[in-house]
């Protein structure tokens, strides 16, 4: 069932390069918008460096969730940290969430 919560101690999952384009366009701070048809809030923290992202999703009006950082590594690649759910879930999350078109134009 997409969106199920299971041991956060799989085996590491490569990051594919459609998520981390998707989340780059993800505004920083607070933004409303559909994922599943359902609404969710959604709050993207970035460090100064560049080097750690954070993502916590909220199902409005629901109990879902989704959280995580993405850690940038010098020479290999990005390292993907869920919080309590599997990497396969954020990874759907991220790269079918629709932010709303308001807020989502404000970012580059």
């Amino acid at each position: 069932m997409p969106g199920a919560v299971t041991s956060s101690r799989e085996a590491p999952l490569s990051v594919p390069a459609s998520f981390e384009s998707a989340l780059a366009k993800l505004p920083e701070g607070y933004v409303d918008g559909i994922f599943g048809n359902r609404s969710w809030g959604v709050t993207v923290k970035r460090s100064e460096d560049g080097k750690r992202t954070w993502l916590y999703g909220e199902e409005l009006g629901g109990t879902d969730i989704v959280s995580f950082n993405l850690y940038r590594l010098a020479g290999r690649g990005s390292a993907l940290n869920p919080c309590e759910m599997s990497s396969t879930k954020v990874i759907e999350f991220v790269l079918g969430f629709e932010p709303s078109r308001e807020k989502a134009a404000l970012r580059p």
